[in-house]
C-alpha cells in the first residue's frame, strides 16, 4: 500500500483520539482539583476522594433513575451529598486526629474509603451500569477529525473551573486565608483565621467537586463502585504534576494524561493494561524526579505508632499453636476454610507490620506482591510440574526481587508519596499481568491450573482436605511470625526502627538507610508472597481476582486496627474481614452478619483511630507494661554489667546533676583511632545564596576546635556539608588519608566521622539502651539473614559502658527517651555519638537550653573526650564562654566566610571578630 494512502487516516486517528483524551483528561483534572482543594486547606491527602465522588454519582443516579427526579436537581443533590460527606469526614475523622501521626490521618481517609465502598457495594452491588448523560453528544468535525460534542463541553467545563479556582485562591480573601493557614496555622490564627473552619470549607468544596466529576464521568466510563474509586490514581497523578497547589498546572497534567491514555488505547491495544498504567508512569516520573535521596527528619510518622518488643514466650506459643491445630482438626470444612482465610490475611498484615510498623515505609502493595508470589508458584507448578514444596519456595524467593523493585522509590521518597507510588505499582502489575489472560490463565481454566496439592507425599488439598490445608497454613503463619519476632529483637530490627524514627540520625550513626529500606521491603515481599501462594493453591486453580490491588488499602486499615507494631495485631485485625473466623462467628450469632463485615471493619477502624491509634494489641498489652519495664531493667543491667570487666574502669563519672566526682583514665583499647579531619575550600550554595564560602580548617586528634559566629553565619551548614548531609557543597573533606568528599553519610560515620544535632534527633520510641545499641552495632552483611533465625545479642562494648558512666546514664538505660529530662536528653545525644566510636566528633549546639552548671559540666566532658579519649572535636556553640574555656583553637565565621582563626586569646583580641561578630556587645564578654 502506498504510504500516502494510509498517512491521512492515521493522522485523523491520532487527532480524534487526542480530542477524546482531552475530554477524559478534563475529568481527571477536575477530580484532581478536588484533591488539591482538600490538601491546600487541611494538609491531608484524601484517599477517599474517589469514593466520595462515587457516592455523589450513585445518589444522582438513584434519584434520577428510580425516583423520577429531573436530571439537574438530582445532580445538585449528588454534588451536595458529596460536599456534606467531605465536611463530615473532616469533622468526625480528620479533626480528632489533628494531633495524631500523619499515618493515622492517612489511614483515616482510607477508613472513609472502606466505609463508603462497603455501603455502596451493599446497596448497589458492583456491576457496571450504563448511564446516559445530559451533555450534547452530536458529532463534530474538528480539523477533519470526528469527535462527540460532550468531550468539548467537558474540556470547557474544566477550563472554566480551573480559571475560577485560580482566581478565587489568588485574589479573594478566602483564598489568601487558605494559603495563610497552609503556611502557618498559628500565624493565621493570630490574624483571626480559624484553621478548622478553613479546612472544613475546603473539604466541602473539594468533595463537592468530586461529586460533580463523578456525575460527569459516569456516561464516559459507566457507573460502578470499582471504576469510580480507582479514578483516584489518575487524579493523584495530575495533582502531583501540579504539586498539590497549582490549578493550571494540575489541569495541564490531567489533559496530558488523558491524551496519552487515549492514544495508547488506540495504538497499543495488543499490550494489556498499558493505557491504564499511564497514571502510574506519571506518578513514578514526578516522584522520582522530585524525590530526595538524602536522609531526612521523620516528618511523616511524627507521632510514631507504638511497637511491641518482639519477645516470644515459648510455652504460651506452644500451647496456642497446639490449641489451634486441635481446633482445626475438629472443625467442619466451612470453619476450616474460614480459618485458612483468616491466617492468610494475618500473613498479609504481618508483611505490613515489617515494612510499615518496623521500618516506617507506608506501602500499599501487599496484595500485588502476594499475587506475584502466586503467579510465580502457579507457573512453576503448572508449566514445570514442580511439587508444592518447590513451587512455594520459588514463589517466595522469586517475589523478593520484585519487592526490592517496589522499594526503589522508597530510596528517593517516602510517606504519602511512597503510598501513592506503591499503590500505582500494584495497580499496574494487576492491569498488565494479573488481568492478562495470556499470562494468568491456562487453557480450560479461569486461572493457572495447579491441581490438588501434596506435601511430602501427603495430600493437603484445600478442596479434599480443608482441615489439613488449614493446619499447614497455621504452621506457616507461626513460622513467619517467629521470623518477624527474631528480626524485631535483632540488630537488624534496631536499625529498621532507627530508620523509621529518624533517617538523618540513623545515617549519622553509620546505618545504611537505603539498605535498611530494601531489607524491609524484601522481607515484607517474601511474607506477602507466602500468603499469596497459600491463597492461590487452596483451590485447583490460582485465580487472580483474589489479588485486587486496592485490597491493600483494606489490609493496611486492618493492620492499624490490630496494632501495626505488634506481632499479635494480625490476629485481631483479620477478625473484621469478610470470610474470616470473625465473619463466620458473626453469622453464627446473627445470620447474615458476614455480609456487613466490610462496613463493620470500616467503622471499627474509624473508632480505633480516634480512640487508640496504636490498635487493639496495644490496648491489651498495656496490662503487661509493668512486666515489660521489669524485663527492660534486667536487660539493661545485663548489658551494662556484662561489660564491666572489659572497661578497666572502676571509677564513676559525673552525670548531668551528680557534681564532680573522681573519674578513671580511659583504657588505651577504648581510645579513638587518631585520624585528622582536614577541610579545604568548603563552599555551600542554596540557589543564589552562599551559606559557606571557601571555609578551611583542621581538627587534630586530642584537640577541640570551636566554630562560632552569629546566627546565619553558616555553622550548621558547614557541619552538614562535612558529614555529607547536603549535596549543595564543593571543596574537599579528608579523614586521615582518605578523601570522603563523595562518600555517603553512613559511610563517613562508619569511617569515624560522627556528629550530634542541634535538635537532638534521638530515637524517641526507643529506650536509652537501644539508642546506644543502634549506634554501636556493626552487623556484617550476613547479619541480615542470620537475624531471621537467630537474633544477635551481645553486651554493650566496653567503650560504650565507659561513655554511659562518663555521662551519668547508668541508671537510665531502661527508660524510654521520652521520659528523660532535657539535660539528660542532651547528654544522651552526645553519648550516642560517642558510642559510634568516632575519631572526630562534631557537636552542634550541645549546650543549648542547659543551665550554667550543666554547661560547665558539659564543657568538662567535652574536654575529656579530647584529652582522655583521643578524639578530635569540632564544637559549634553560641555560648562564647564555653567555647573560650574548652577549645584549643577557634574558627570565626561571618556570612559564611572565615574572618579569624587562632587560639582563644588571639580571637579575643582580633578586631575583625569584635567588629563583625560581637557588634555592640561589651568587650568583657570574651574575657
Amino acid at each position: 500500500m502506498d504510504p500516502e494512502s494510509w498517512e491521512v487516516p492515521l493522522m485523523g486517528d491520532i487527532l480524534r483520539f487526542a480530542l477524546l483524551g482531552l475530554g477524559l483528561g478534563a475529568l481527571y483534572a477536575l477530580t484532581a482539583h478536588g484533591i488539591v482543594l482538600v490538601y491546600r486547606g487541611s494538609g491531608v491527602l484524601n484517599f477517599a476522594h474517589g469514593a466520595i465522588g462515587m457516592a455523589g454519582a450513585y445518589v444522582q443516579w438513584e434519584l434520577a433513575a428510580h425516583h423520577g427526579m429531573p436530571y439537574w436537581p438530582a445532580t445538585a443533590c449528588g454534588v451536595l451529598t458529596s460536599g456534606v460527606l467531605g465536611v463530615l469526614t473532616h469533622l468526625l475523622v480528620i479533626r480528632p486526629l489533628r494531633r495524631a501521626s500523619s499515618l493515622a490521618r492517612l489511614v483515616g481517609t482510607l477508613a472513609v474509603f472502606i466505609l463508603l465502598t462497603a455501603v455502596a457495594v451493599k446497596r448497589y452491588g458492583d456491576s457496571l451500569e450504563l448511564v446516559p448523560g445530559k451533555l450534547p453528544t452530536r458529532l463534530l468535525k474538528i480539523a477533519g477529525a470526528t469527535v462527540s460534542e460532550d468531550r468539548v463541553w467537558l474540556l470547557g467545563i474544566a477550563l472554566a473551573v480551573t480559571g475560577l479556582l485560580h482566581l478565587v485562591y489568588q485574589r479573594t480573601l478566602f483564598g489568601l486565608g487558605t494559603t495563610a493557614v497552609a503556611e502557618s496555622e498559628s500565624t493565621a490564627a493570630a490574624l483571626g483565621w480559624s484553621a478548622d473552619l478553613v479546612a472544613a470549607a475546603n473539604w466541602g468544596l473539594g468533595s463537592a467537586l468530586a461529586g460533580l466529576t463523578g456525575i460527569l464521568i459516569v456516561p464516559v466510563i459507566g457507573l460502578s463502585v470499582t471504576g469510580l474509586t480507582t479514578l483516584l490514581l489518575s487524579a493523584l497523578a495530575a495533582a502531583l504534576v501540579g504539586r498539590f497547589s497549582s490549578f493550571p498546572v494540575t489541569l495541564a497534567g490531567g489533559l496530558v494524561i488523558g491524551v496519552v491514555q487515549s492514544e495508547l488505547t488506540r495504538f497499543s491495544s495488543d499490550i494489556t493494561g498499558l493505557a491504564s498504567s499511564v497514571p502510574f508512569l506519571f506518578i513514578a516520573l514526578v516522584l522520582i524526579a522530585r524525590g530526595r535521596a538524602l536522609p531526612l527528619r521523620g516528618t511523616f510518622l511524627d507521632r510514631l505508632p507504638a511497637l511491641g518488643d518482639g519477645r516470644v514466650r515459648p510455652l504460651a506459643l506452644a500451647l496456642a499453636a497446639a490449641a489451634g491445630l486441635l481446633l482445626v482438626s475438629v472443625s467442619t470444612p466451612l470453619w476450616a476454610d474460614a480459618i485458612t482465610t483468616t491466617l492468610v490475611l494475618c500473613l498479609i498484615i504481618l508483611s505490613i507490620i515489617v515494612v510499615t510498623g518496623y521500618a516506617g515505609q507506608v506501602s500499599l502493595a501487599a496484595y500485588a506482591l502476594a499475587g506475584t508470589g502466586a503467579f510465580i508458584a502457579g507457573h512453576a507448578a503448572a508449566d514445570w510440574g514442580w511439587p508444592f514444596e518447590l513451587a512455594l519456595l520459588a514463589g517466595v524467593l522469586g517475589t523478593v526481587p520484585i519487592g526490592l523493585l517496589f522499594a526503589l522509590p522508597a530510596v528517593r521518597t517516602r510517606g504519602v508519596n511512597l503510598a501513592i507510588i506503591t499503590l500505582g505499582l500494584g495497580t499496574t502489575l494487576e492491569a498488565m499481568v494479573f488481568q492478562n489472560t495470556d499470562l494468568a490463565t491456562t487453557p480450560g481454566s479461569d486461572g493457572i491450573a495447579v491441581g490438588r496439592q501434596t506435601l511430602f507425599g501427603v495430600s493437603i488439598s484445600g478442596v479434599d482436605h480443608p482441615q489439613r490445608y488449614a493446619a499447614v497454613v497455621l504452621v506457616m503463619f507461626v513460622a513467619a511470625a517467629l521470623v518477624v519476632a527474631n528480626v524485631r529483637r535483632s540488630r537488624t530490627g534496631r536499625r529498621l526502627v532507627a530508620v523509621r524514627a529518624n533517617e538523618r540520625a540513623a545515617a549519622a550513626l553509620g546505618i545504611d538507610v537505603r539498605a535498611a529500606k530494601l531489607y524491609a521491603f524484601g522481607l515484607s515481599a517474601a511474607i506477602a508472597a507466602l500468603a499469596g501462594v497459600l491463597t492461590g493453591f487452596r483451590s485447583t486453580s490460582v485465580v487472580f481476582s483474589d489479588f485486587a490491588s486496592f485490597d491493600s488499602v483494606t489490609a493496611l486499615g486492618l493492620a492499624v486496627i490490630g496494632g501495626v507494631g505488634f506481632l499479635v495485631g494480625p490476629l485481631f485485625g483479620a477478625t473484621f474481614a469478610a470470610g474470616t473466623v470473625g465473619a463466620r462467628f458473626g453469622d453464627w450469632l446473627v445470620p447474615g452478619l458476614s455480609e456487613w463485615m466490610p462496613l463493620i471493619g470500616g467503622i471499627i477502624l474509624v473508632l480505633t483511630l480516634v480512640g487508640n491509634q496504636d490498635g487493639i494489641a496495644r490496648e491489651l498489652g498495656g496490662r503487661a507494661a509493668g512486666a515489660e519495664r521489669a524485663l527492660r531493667s534486667r536487660r539493661a543491667a545485663r548489658a551494662a554489667g556484662a561489660a564491666d570487666g572489659r572497661t578497666g574502669d572502676t571509677g564513676t563519672a559525673p552525670g548531668a546533676a551528680g557534681g564532680a566526682k573522681e573519674t578513671a583514665a580511659v583504657p588505651r583499647a577504648h581510645r579513638a583511632d587518631p585520624l585528622s579531619l582536614r577541610v579545604r575550600d568548603l563552599t555551600v550554595r542554596y540557589g543564589g545564596v552562599v551559606a559557606v564560602d571557601g571555609l578551611s580548617f583542621d581538627v587534630e586528634p586530642g584537640r577541640v576546635v570551636g566554630l562560632i559566629g552569629p546566627n546565619g553565619a553558616g555553622k550548621t551548614s558547614a557541619i552538614d556539608a562535612v558529614t555529607g548531609f547536603t549535596r549543595a557543597a564543593s571543596g574537599t573533606v579528608r579523614l586521615g588519608e582518605r578523601d570522603v568528599t563523595r562518600v555517603p553519610v553512613h559511610a563517613r560515620a562508619a569511617a569515624g566521622l560522627s556528629r550530634s544535632f542541634q535538635s537532638l534527633e534521638l530515637f524517641e520510641d526507643m529506650t536509652v539502651l537501644d539508642n546506644l545499641y543502634a549506634a554501636c552495632d556493626r552487623p556484617g552483611p550476613w547479619a541480615y539473614l542470620g537475624d531471621l533465625v537467630r537474633p544477635g545479642s551481645r553486651p554493650l562494648p566496653g567503650h560504650v559502658v565507659l561513655a554511659v558512666r562518663e555521662f551519668g546514664l547508668q541508671d537510665s538505660l531502661d527508660r524510654p527517651v521520652g521520659d528523660l529530662s532535657y539535660g539528660e536528653r542532651r547528654l544522651l545525644a552526645i553519648a550516642r555519638a560517642v558510642a559510634a566510636s568516632p575519631s572526630v566528633l562534631l557537636l552542634d549546639e550541645p549546650a543549648a537550653g542547659l543551665s550554667d552548671d550543666e554547661t560547665r559540666e558539659l564543657a568538662r566532658l567535652v574536654r575529656r573526650l579530647a584529652e582522655d579519649w583521643g578524639m578530635g572535636v569540632l564544637l559549634v556553640e553560641h555560648d562564647v564562654d564555653m567555647v573560650m574555656s574548652v577549645c584549643d583553637q577557634v574558627v570565626v565565621l561571618d556570612f559564611g566566610r572565615r574572618i579569624c582563626v587562632g587560639t582563644p586569646d588571639e580571637v579575643r583580641g582580633d578586631p575583625a571578630v569584635r567588629a563583625a561578630y560581637l557588634g555592640d556587645l561589651a568587650p568583657e564578654t570574651l574575657t
